[in-house]
């Protein structure tokens, strides 16, 4: 399968994922200017430009974080990245809708957008507390969102990774703090934080030069 990915963003997720699974798949960069390492047009790939987008080794497209997470889970059932029993799953399903919708989309986005008003980043910043607030309890005593680790924590990790960025300050909740250093220690996600880090270095590099 191929991954189309932008360095760091939330397409990382899933690249944790397949390393998770010990899958074979092949990582396609999309640039800031939505396009490919062979000059291609990534709008022709995907209409909203948008990362991740995964082809199947069927050929289909696959788009949006949950959708393409528990496709791979699925793809590799042995890796255990998703539960088998039904309240299990939904339990799942929750964590990544909250995950892409209260985390993602409200807090991270505008706070990462340059061009977003100063309205718009301090009401984002401003719903980070009660929403980091719920994660940190469920956090508290766990050390994964569920009873272990599945795409779930791919997708929390990837966006909490984000708060360097921003004025958002994890050391406030202790939990969220020891959450990201346990798994900054697991390989999957290790190997996908230097890999992704070192193009997305890169590409900053490239930028400023252009």
């Amino acid at each position: 399968m191929d991954l189309y990915f932008a360095p760091l963003a939330c397409s990382m997720a899933t690249r944790i994922a397949l390393y998770e699974a010990g899958a074979d798949a092949r990582y396609i960069q999309r640039d800031r200017n939505k396009r490919l390492a062979d000059g291609s047009d990534f709008y022709q790939i995907n209409p909203l430009g948008m990362v991740p987008t995964l082809r199947t080794d069927e050929g289909e497209l696959l788009t949006e974080n949950a959708a393409i997470l528990q496709y791979v889970a699925d793809c590799f059932p042995q890796s255990g990245l998703t539960p088998v029993g039904k309240m299990e799953r939904a339990r799942l399903q929750q964590w990544l809708s909250f995950i892409g919708t209260e985390l993602h989309k409200a807090v991270y986005l505008p706070l990462l957008q340059a061009k977003q008003p100063a309205e718009a980043k301090a009401y984002a910043a401003g719903l980070a507390d009660a929403r980091l607030g719920i994660v940190d309890k469920h956090l508290t005593g766990r050390e994964f969102l569920l009873d272990r680790f599945s795409v779930a924590d791919a997708y929390l990790y990837t966006v909490l990774n984000w708060s360097r960025a921003t004025p958002i300050d994890l050391t406030k909740w202790p939990a969220i703090g020891a959450y990201m250093s346990n798994l900054r220690k697991r390989p999957s996600v290790a190997k996908a934080v230097a890999e992704e880090g070192a193009l997305y270095a890169e590409e900053q590099a490239r930028h400023k030069a252009a």
